[in-house]
């Protein structure tokens, strides 16, 4: 079994058409398909199914292109590895986030992480809440700053970064709005508006709410945070809001007030592999917002 043989295998997977395979390779086609017909040869099992000029995978087919990208992200990590080690200063760092950290804590992160290290690189990506613990777990990344920090996962490490508080954004009529603070429970009779079932802060403002003993009315959905945002601009209802969501960004004709007695918060942290090291400029990145976020002002609460 070849390298070459596995790269021309996850091209036709991921395109399902030799030909369009041969292409993007800049190979020729004959190439390629001599190339799978010796690798299933080798293996013993059909990886695809011919169907004309397109193809599909083989069931065995999809959990050979599982393992075949494990395989690569090792070997695509150990080449990086080996160039980092001499100057780990110029090197990547890969690290995924999800969209409530992507306007102000990750991208507050690395620009300052730049002006100490100017020529490193990152590559980044977004993804929901369980999409970054797999990420991490599976080897598409090893990094991932994540909100809040997971419980119970054993193939990772989390540290937190800094706890953040969970405002009310209310409209700027709002019977609550010159109030310096108010109590969660004093928005029970409100309609609310939240991210869509499944998502996990949707879960931490309904659990915030059932500890104080009532359940919201939900009145809109938002697929995202700036959705929230809209929803209560336009005096649709309130929400529960990260507070760093909101930092230099309060929509108008709206208002954020803390939440007191009791407060609610989540954690923000990272997180990393148990079973793999991080590449140099990764541990660099990791080791410096540590110890950035205990130093920036803004984060401490």
């Amino acid at each position: 079994m070849e390298m070459r043989q596995l790269r021309y295998f996850m091209e036709v997977a991921k395109r399902e058409h030799v030909t369009e395979a041969a292409d993007a390779l800049h190979v020729a086609q004959s190439s390629v398909s001599r190339q799978l017909f010796n690798l299933e040869s080798e293996l013993g099992v059909d990886l695809f199914i011919r169907e004309g000029r397109r193809v599909k995978l083989t069931p065995i087919g999809k959990v050979f292109l599982e393992r075949v990208k494990q395989a690569m992200n090792i070997v695509n990590e150990a080449e990086r590895e080996v160039k980092e080690y001499l100057d780990p200063e110029k090197g990547t760092v890969r690290i995924a986030f999800p969209i409530s950290l992507a306007a102000y804590v990750l991208p507050t992160a690395i620009y300052a992480f730049r002006q100490r290290y100017p020529e490193a690189k990152f590559q980044m990506r977004q993804a929901l809440y369980r999409d970054l613990i797999d990420g991490v777990i599976n080897g598409e990344f090893n990094l991932a700053m994540i909100a809040p920090l997971p419980r119970e996962e054993k193939k990772i490490k989390s540290k937190i970064l800094f706890t953040e508080n969970i405002v009310a954004l209310l409209p700027v009529h709002h019977r609550l709005a010159s109030r310096p603070a108010i109590q969660l429970r004093e928005l029970k009779d409100d309609p609310f508006v939240t991210l869509p079932e499944g998502t996990v802060f949707r879960k931490i403002a309904l659990q915030a709410c059932h500890e104080l003993g009532f359940t919201p009315h939900i009145a809109f959905e938002g697929d995202d945070i700036d959705a929230l945002k809209g929803l209560v601009s336009a005096g649709l209802g309130v929400a529960l809001m990260p507070e760093v969501t909101l930092v230099d960004n309060i929509p108008r004709s709206t208002v954020r007030i803390p939440i007191v007695d009791p407060g609610v918060t989540r954690t923000v942290g990272v997180i990393c592999p148990t079973e793999r090291k991080l590449l140099p400029t990764e541990q660099l990145f990791y080791q410096f917002i540590s110890e950035f976020y205990e130093q920036f002002i803004y984060f401490k609460n």
